[in-house]
Formats: structure tokens, C-alpha cells, sequence
């Protein structure tokens, strides 16, 4: 419970996101029912990154708990890994039924939900943006069709420096 929720670490520092992977299981094992295979593949490649660790847990728990809704009991959750040109690649994929082109274009916007009322609040996908895109300097895409929807996420091993933050402004 500790190593996921990171009380004791709200600055940022080096982490590695197979860790932070790994916790969200354990928090989610409840949802991860017979039905629901989960494939690793971490790659051993990827350094540590200079993050905020329990922000990037709630993307992950937002990614992971998103796409064992979409399974509906049944599926497999992948998760993987990869170093690729200076950024840490995470991807969350699953075998759900997969979003059509206008909702996958929507997916991101804040309060815009197809969960059924009391099901969701729109929210979590656009918390995760801003956690990964404000907050981490990265970005997060979704590929998605019929059997295989992926949410990739990258960030930048080393953040971008303070001052190349301000000149951006």
C-alpha cells in the first residue's frame, strides 16, 4: 500500500514504472477476476525516470481500472514497456470491444463519458492527460479497434528543464 500510494514522496525523483506498474495490480487485484489474463512485457532497458510517483500511480490505476471495464470480465490487460529515443514508453492494451474514431477523438475531454450514468465521471482520462502532459512533459495517445485498444504513454526520461518551461510561457 505504501510503495503505491507514495505519501511519503510528493516531489519529484527517480523512479522506475515497472514499480509503479506493479502496485496498480496489487491495488486492482480485486477487479482482475478469472477471467482476465494480464501480460507483461517490461522491457529491461528502461532507466529510472525523474517523476512525481504517486501522480503517475493514478494514471496507471486510470489506464489499468478503464481497460478491465472495457473487458467486462473477460480479456487480457498487457502492459509494456520500452525504452525509445530518450523516453520512457508505458502501454496499456487490452481486448475490449474497441472505441470508434469519434469517441477515441473525445476520449480526453473533461466531464465526456459512455459509461452509463453512476458509472463514471468523465473524468479520469482527462486527469491522466494533464498528469502526463502538464505535469510530466509527455504524451498520451489511444489506437484503438475491434479486440485491441492501446493507451500510450510517453515521458521524457529526463523532464524538461525549468527554464525551457518558463520560455515556453
Amino acid at each position: 500500500m505504501k510503495s503505491y500510494s507514495q505519501m511519503d514522496r510528493a516531489s519529484m525523483q527517480r523512479i522506475n514504472v515497472t514499480d509503479g506498474l506493479e502496485s496498480t495490480l496489487v491495488m486492482l487485484g480485486h477487479k482482475l477476476r478469472d477471467g482476465i489474463a494480464v501480460m507483461r512485457e517490461y522491457g529491461a532497458e528502461v532507466p529510472p525516470i525523474e517523476a512525481y510517483a504517486a501522480e503517475l500511480n493514478q494514471v496507471w490505476t486510470i489506464l489499468i481500472d478503464n481497460a478491465i471495464d472495457a473487458m467486462n470480465g473477460a480479456g487480457t490487460l498487457r502492459l509494456a514497456t520500452r525504452a525509445e529515443k530518450g523516453d520512457a514508453v508505458i502501454e496499456v492494451r487490452d481486448t475490449g470491444p474497441g472505441m470508434p474514431p469519434q469517441v477515441a477523438a473525445r476520449a480526453f475531454e473533461a466531464f465526456y463519458t459512455t459509461k452509463d450514468a453512476g458509472k463514471g465521471t468523465g473524468l479520469g482520462l482527462d486527469i491522466a492527460r494533464r498528469i502526463v502532459v502538464e505535469r510530466h512533459g509527455g504524451t498520451i495517445t489511444i489506437d484503438s479497434r475491434p479486440g485491441d485498444t492501446v493507451l500510450r504513454v510517453r515521458i521524457p526520461i529526463r523532464p524538461p528543464s525549468p527554464s525551457s518551461e518558463r520560455s515556453a510561457d
